[in-house]
């Protein structure tokens, strides 16, 4: 049987990044997302539903974000789905947490200073250390001609 393991979520961070380094030198960002949901209900009152999720961003990635976002930035997420499991030292008891592994992710909105937004990390996981999208490449339609000859053959 097949499996697929992705997650796609636009939100805002709920607190500031925090990044750390582990013992071999590789950046962990960690942060939180609020991602919000506008449904009716029975009575056909609007209601909102907020489901906060926490995301892990590891490397470049990670430092990018770390860098350029703080709480309440837009954020565009593309990941997978982790469970953490573990136990707990106080209690004994087993515990678990379920999480986002940063695959990928775009800025949103406008940057500091009023420019608009735009860039963000490329989802080509062969080139990470790339930071901004490749640039936009010429159109593929042949230019126009000011001179058609009428006599093409068909």
């Amino acid at each position: 049987m097949a499996n697929f393991n992705k997650v796609y979520l636009i939100g805002n961070l709920t607190r500031d990044p925090e990044l750390r380094v582990t013992p071999k030198g590789t950046a962990i960002c960690q942060f939180g997302l609020a991602v919000n949901r506008q449904f009716k209900d029975e009575s056909g009152a609007t209601r909102d539903e907020t489901t906060f999720v926490d995301i892990e961003a590891w490397g470049r990635q990670g430092e990018t974000i770390s860098k350029y976002c703080t709480k309440g930035r837009p954020l565009f997420v593309e990941g997978r789905l982790k469970l953490d499991q573990w136990e707990d030292k106080q209690s004994g008891q087993k515990r678990s947490k379920l999480k986002v592994v940063l695959e990928g992710f775009q800025f949103l909105g406008g940057r500091e200073g009023g420019a608009p937004g735009g860039g963000g990390e490329n989802f080509d996981q062969s080139t990470p250390e790339r930071f901004s999208p490749p640039p936009r490449q010429a159109s593929s339609r042949p230019p126009v001609a000011e001179n058609l000859d009428e006599d093409v053959p068909f």
